[in-house]
Formats: structure tokens, C-alpha cells, sequence
């Protein structure tokens, strides 16, 4: 029960920065979601540091990885809210800013998480 907790609490948290982030850096005048592209960066950079350090040593907890990396990361990074910008573009016939937004997100998300990982090598 207390794994639950950990989870939910950490999701919960992560969401409403996500919301924040969302609220105040996407555009609605140009149509780019800024917000929803930072967090998912700055979502891998943390779980690649989160669980590169649970990995180096067990220096964090398997309830701190709970907390930090399951309910946090999996609360703060959106794949939902990707797919549904992604939707926007493709049915706007907005196949530049589709391909820019799609690809920009996949390369620079793995290379947050890789990034990570090696800053905690």
C-alpha cells in the first residue's frame, strides 16, 4: 500500500507542474506545444539521472525510484497529450510542424534519458 502511495503521490505532483508548463508555454497563436515538449525533455533528463543512480550502487531507494521516477516522471511526462498535438497538426494539414514535432521529441527525448544516465556514470 505504501508503494501506491508513493506512486500517487509523485504522479499527482509531477501532473500539475505538467498542467502549469502546458498553461503557460504552449502557444495557442502559432499552435506549438512548447510546454508539453519541455516536459517530456526535462521528463527523460530526470528518469535517465533518477534511474541511473538507482542502478549506480542502489544509491536511491526502490520507494524513492517509486516516487521520483514511476509516480513523478510517468505523472510530469505525457505521451497522451503528444499524441493529441500530433492529431491537431495532421488535421490541419500542418505535416512540417507534424514531422518537426514528432521527430524533435523522439531524438531529443532518448537523448535526455542517455544524458542522464552518463551525467550519473
Amino acid at each position: 500500500m505504501k508503494q501506491l502511495l508513493l506512486v500517487f503521490i509523485g504522479g499527482g505532483i509531477g501532473s500539475v507542474l505538467r498542467y502549469i508548463l502546458g498553461k503557460y508555454l504552449n502557444s495557442y497563436q502559432t499552435g506549438i506545444p512548447y510546454g508539453t515538449f519541455i516536459a517530456n525533455i526535462l521528463g527523460s533528463l530526470l528518469i535517465g539521472i533518477i534511474l541511473g543512480l538507482a542502478a549506480k550502487n542502489n544509491s536511491i531507494s526502490q520507494n524513492h525510484t517509486l516516487l521520483l521516477a514511476t509516480g513523478f516522471c510517468g505523472g510530469f511526462t505525457t505521451f497522451s497529450a503528444f499524441a493529441y498535438e500530433n492529431h491537431i497538426f495532421l488535421k490541419a494539414g500542418d505535416f512540417t510542424s507534424f514531422a518537426i514535432y514528432t521527430i524533435t521529441s523522439f531524438a531529443v527525448g532518448f537523448l535526455a534519458v542517455f544524458l542522464g544516465m552518463f551525467l550519473v556514470k
